[in-house]
C-alpha cells in the first residue's frame, strides 16, 4: 500500500510538473515585452533578441523537462493555446500596470516626448500590444463568466476546488481586461483603437453566435437586414472620418507614404527589393516622384523619410515581392481558419487585432510582435500532444542556440558604439573614426552607424572614404542628409558638378527641407562654379520657403544667404 501511495504521489508531482513547466516555457518565449532597453541606441533591437535567445533556450529546457516528467496526451496535457492565452493575459496586465505607473509619475517613460510608452520606445507599438491582448482577455472573461454562472446552479458546491479556481480565473481576467481598458485610450493611437474595437467585436460576435443569427435574419427579412448593414457601414465610415479628423496631417502623411510605397512596389513587383531594403527603395521612389514635379503642395508638407511603410502588407510586398507576400498572407489566413474551426476565438481575435494594426503601423518590425505573432499562429493550429511540445522545444532551442553567439557580439558592439558616439558628439572625430572602423564589420548593416562613420570621415576631409561609407548607408536609409554630406564631399574634392547633382537629389527626395537649397546657393556662389541665375533662384527659395518648424538654424542660413553676393566667392563649410 505504501508503495502504491508513493507511486501515486510521484505521478501527481510528475503530472503537476508536466503541466506547469511547458507553460513556463511558453511564458518565457513571449516575455520579450518585459524588457525595456535604454542603454543601446534608440530603435536598436539586438538587446531584445539576446533576451529572446536566452528565453528560447530556457523554454526548450522547461518544455522538454515537462514532457520527460509526465505528460499525458491528449487529454491530460496542457494545450499550447492555453499556455499562450494565459501568458498574454498576464503580460498584458503587466504592461497596463507599467503604463499606469508612467501616467501617474511613479516611473519614467522610454521616450522624452511621451509620458506613456510601457516597456516600448513610443506609445504606438505599446498601444498595439495592449490592443492585441485585449480580445484574449475578453474571450477568457466571457468563458469564465459562463462557467461562473453554471456554478451558481443549485446543488453545486461553491467552495469546491473547481469553483475556487473558476472564481479566481474570473477575477484575474476581469482585472486584466479592466487594466488594459484604462490605459489603452491614453496611448492616443487610432490604429490601436481600431484594432481593439474590431477584434473585440468579432470575438464577442463569435461567442454570442451572431453569424448564425445574421444568416437567419437574412433568410427571413432580407430588406431589413440590408438596411441595418448599410447603416452599420455608414457608422463605420463616420468613425473613420472622425479618427482622420483627430490628426489630419498624420493621416495624410500615412496616405502619402502608402502612395510612394506602391510606386516602389511597381518598380520591382515580382522579386522585391530585398529584405531590409525598404528604406532605400522608398527613398528612390519618393525622389523620382518629386523630381517629376507633378505633386500637390500638401504632399511636400507631409513627406518624410520613414524607416517603415506603416503598413506591413505593403512593406512585405516591397521587400519580398507581391507573390511571396501573398503566399505569407495565405499561410496566416489558413492558420486563422484552423483556429476558428477549433473555436479558439481569443487567439484568433489577437491575430485579427494584429492584422488590423498592421494596416497602419509597423509591429512586425519589432521582435516582441514577431515572436508573439508566431506564438499566436502556433496556438491557432496546435494541440497538446507530446510530439508537438517536443517539436516546439527543439525549434526554440535550435533558434536560440544558433542566434545567441552572434547576437551577443552585436550587442557588445552596440555598447561600444555608444561610447564612440560620445566622442563623435564631442567633435573628437579622429578618435571616433578609429572606434567606428573597428566596429564596422559587426554594425555595417545599421544606417545610423554608417552615417556617423561617414560623417566623421567627412569632418576629417577624407572625402573618398566618407563617400564609400555613406553610399553604403544610402542602401539602408532614405535620409536626405546622407545625400547632402556626399555632395559636400564632392565639393570638398573640387568636383562641383557631382556636388550639384547630389544636392539636387536631396531637394527632390525631401523638397520641404531648406538645407539642400542653402547648400546649392552657396555652391553657385563659389568662385570656380559661379552661376548667378541659379544662385538667385536658390536664394529666393531659401528666403521664402515656409519650413515645417522654424528654428535657429533656418534663421542663421537665411542671414548668411542674405550676406552673400553672386560676385563674391562663397566659402565652403
Amino acid at each position: 500500500m505504501e508503495q502504491d501511495m508513493e507511486e501515486s504521489g510521484m505521478n501527481k508531482v510528475g503530472y503537476i510538473l508536466g503541466n506547469r513547466l511547458p507553460g513556463i516555457g511558453i511564458w518565457a518565449l513571449l516575455s520579450l515585452s518585459l524588457m525595456a532597453q535604454s542603454v543601446l541606441p534608440a530603435g536598436e533591437t539586438v538587446g531584445r533578441w539576446v533576451w529572446f535567445d536566452y528565453s528560447a533556450i530556457l523554454a526548450a529546457v522547461c518544455i522538454s523537462s515537462g514532457v520527460l516528467c509526465y505528460f499525458r496526451a491528449p487529454k491530460g496535457g496542457l494545450h499550447i493555446s492555453t499556455a499562450v492565452v494565459y501568458s498574454l493575459i498576464f503580460l498584458g496586465a503587466v504592461q497596463a500596470v507599467w503604463g499606469l505607473r508612467q501616467l501617474y509619475g511613479f516611473t519614467s517613460s522610454n521616450h522624452p516626448l511621451y509620458a506613456l510608452t510601457g516597456s516600448f520606445f513610443n506609445p504606438g507599438p505599446y498601444s498595439g500590444y495592449l490592443a492585441m491582448t485585449l480580445p484574449v482577455c475578453l474571450y477568457q472573461w466571457l468563458l469564465c463568466r459562463q462557467k461562473r454562472r453554471t456554478l451558481r446552479q443549485p446543488r453545486q458546491d461553491r467552495w469546491s476546488r473547481e469553483a475556487i479556481v473558476r472564481e479566481a480565473g474570473y477575477a484575474a481576467t476581469s482585472l486584466a481586461m479592466l487594466l488594459v481598458l484604462c490605459v489603452l485610450p491614453a496611448g492616443m493611437s487610432r490604429s490601436a483603437w481600431l484594432a481593439a474595437g474590431i477584434s473585440c467585436l468579432w470575438v464577442y460576435g463569435c461567442y454570442a453566435g451572431w453569424g448564425n443569427r445574421i444568416r437567419g435574419q437574412w433568410r427571413l427579412h432580407r430588406r431589413r437586414t440590408a438596411v441595418i448593414a448599410i447603416g452599420m457601414s455608414c457608422l463605420l465610415l463616420l468613425a473613420g472620418g472622425l479618427l482622420f479628423a483627430l490628426k489630419p496631417d498624420s493621416a495624410r502623411g500615412r496616405l502619402f507614404m502608402w502612395k510612394i510605397t506602391c510606386n516602389a512596389i511597381a518598380g520591382k513587383p515580382w522579386e522585391g527589393h530585398g529584405t531590409g531594403n525598404f528604406a532605400a527603395a522608398y527613398g528612390d521612389a519618393q525622389e523620382t516622384y518629386f523630381a517629376a514635379g507633378d505633386y500637390e503642395p500638401w504632399e511636400e508638407r507631409v513627406a518624410g523619410s520613414p524607416e517603415y511603410a506603416f503598413n506591413e502588407y505593403l512593406q512585405a510586398a516591397v521587400e519580398l515581392g507581391v507573390p511571396l507576400a501573398l503566399c505569407l498572407l495565405a499561410v496566416v489566413m489558413a492558420c486563422l481558419h484552423i483556429g476558428i474551426r477549433k473555436r479558439r476565438y481569443g487567439v484568433c481575435g489577437a491575430v485579427l487585432s494584429l492584422m488590423v494594426f498592421s494596416f497602419s503601423s509597423y509591429p512586425l518590425q519589432l521582435p516582441v510582435f514577431m515572436v508573439t505573432f508566431g506564438g499566436l499562429l502556433l496556438a491557432c493550429v496546435s494541440g497538446s500532444s507530446r510530439r508537438e511540445w517536443l517539436a516546439l522545444a527543439v525549434l526554440a532551442g535550435s533558434v536560440g542556440g544558433l542566434r545567441l553567439e552572434n547576437d551577443l557580439k552585436t550587442e557588445h558592439a552596440c555598447r561600444e558604439w555608444m561610447n564612440a558616439k560620445v566622442l563623435y558628439n564631442a567633435g573628437a572625430y579622429e578618435s571616433a573614426e578609429k572606434d567606428y572602423g573597428r566596429l564596422y564589420p559587426l554594425l555595417k548593416d545599421r544606417a545610423s552607424f554608417l552615417f556617423e562613420y561617414g560623417h566623421a570621415l567627412h569632418r576629417q576631409q577624407k572625402a573618398k572614404d566618407s563617400n564609400r561609407i555613406l553610399k553604403e548607408a544610402l542602401r539602408r536609409s532614405n535620409d536626405p542628409m546622407i545625400l547632402n554630406v556626399i555632395g559636400k564631399n564632392y565639393w570638398q574634392a573640387g568636383d562641383y558638378l557631382s556636388a550639384e547633382e547630389w544636392f539636387i537629389r536631396s531637394t527632390h527626395r525631401l523638397p520641404g527641407r531648406i538645407y539642400p537649397y542653402y547648400l546649392l546657393a552657396k555652391l553657385y556662389a563659389e568662385q570656380e562654379f559661379k552661376q548667378p541665375d541659379k544662385f538667385e533662384e536658390m536664394k529666393r527659395i531659401v528666403l521664402t520657403k515656409e519650413p515645417k518648424v522654424n528654428s535657429t538654424a533656418i534663421r542663421q542660413m537665411r542671414e548668411e544667404i542674405k550676406k552673400l553676393r553672386n560676385h563674391k566667392q562663397g566659402k565652403y563649410e
